[in-house]
């Protein structure tokens, strides 16, 4: 993928449109066509104390996460971006595909309060990378500034 043509796709996908839900569901669908060798690429947004399926690509997925619970729970409560080489080795994964054994967290954060989370699965061990948790850290902010803070301010 290159980097910057994604990233100038991603901004123009979501320059018009003020919906979170049709950006998130057309940002998911771009993440998916671009990103290989994965299986499962989504949001999970905030509620209250747990993180509600939002929109994605990929198989069926859990509805529900409760904060620090998993890859995307223990994101959230971190505030930071988790990478997962094998999803076996980390305690309390939950497991909603068991095609999945990598993965990638990155938290949605307004006003540093957690709004939701990119999560990416891949069927193949150690997929993610550290160029890939940047590249991805990058689409977030464009996710937080783009969709978020203009429906959220």
């Amino acid at each position: 993928m290159d980097k910057g043509l994604f990233l100038a796709q991603l901004s123009a996908l979501v320059e018009d449109e003020n919906n979170i839900i049709a950006n998130l569901a057309n940002i998911s669908a771009l993440l998916n066509e671009a990103i290989e060798d994965i299986n499962w690429v989504g949001f999970y947004l905030k509620e209250n104390e747990q993180l509600v399926l939002g929109p994605f690509q990929g198989k069926v997925a859990c509805f529900r996460i409760d904060m620090g619970k998993g890859v995307c729970g223990t994101a959230a409560l971190k505030h930071e971006t988790i990478v997962v080489s094998d999803v076996h080795q980390f305690a309390g994964h939950i497991a909603c595909d068991s095609e999945s054994l990598s993965e990638i967290v990155v938290p949605i954060i307004i006003n540093d309060k957690v709004v939701g989370v990119l999560d990416i699965d891949s069927p193949h061990y150690n997929r993610f990378t550290n160029k890939d948790k940047k590249i991805l850290e990058e689409v977030v902010r464009i996710i937080e500034e783009d969709v978020f803070k203009k429906v959220c301010e």
